[in-house]
């Protein structure tokens, strides 16, 4: 079964490998979902949507939110942030223990456009 959750964060940025409006410094409201997959437990549950949320936002959000991703990363593309969010959380001890596994990360950085990784 796969539980989702949802989170949103504001962040600046500007492309250096990109040539048009997106080279200049700009912000967006980033959406994110997390989804992991996993077997319903002796509680009916997956995991806590509130476990999972704790989760993300000490290991992803309290990092990015409010921040300029230009001093993260090199070329903070949707993409490179997404793959970032990912590496944060693939293998995080507190997803391990509640036998889940990372299946999706999704990114929009706008309401209409959005980049994701999923497990194979």
């Amino acid at each position: 079964m796969l539980v989702t959750k949802e989170f949103t964060f504001e962040a600046s940025h500007f492309l250096t490998k990109y040539f048009g409006k997106c080279e200049r410094l700009h912000g967006h409201s980033y959406r994110l979902t997390v989804t992991v997959e996993g077997e319903i437990g002796t509680n009916d549950l997956v995991i806590d949507f509130g476990i999972l949320k704790g989760i993300v936002v000490s290991h992803v959000i309290e990092k990015l939110d409010h921040r300029h991703l230009n001093d993260f990363f090199e070329n903070p593309s949707a993409e490179r942030v997404c793959e970032w969010i990912w590496n944060e959380l693939v293998r995080l001890p507190e997803l391990l223990q509640y036998e889940v596994r990372l299946y999706e990360v999704r990114l929009w950085e706008t309401a209409d456009s959005s980049v994701s990784m999923r497990a194979e």
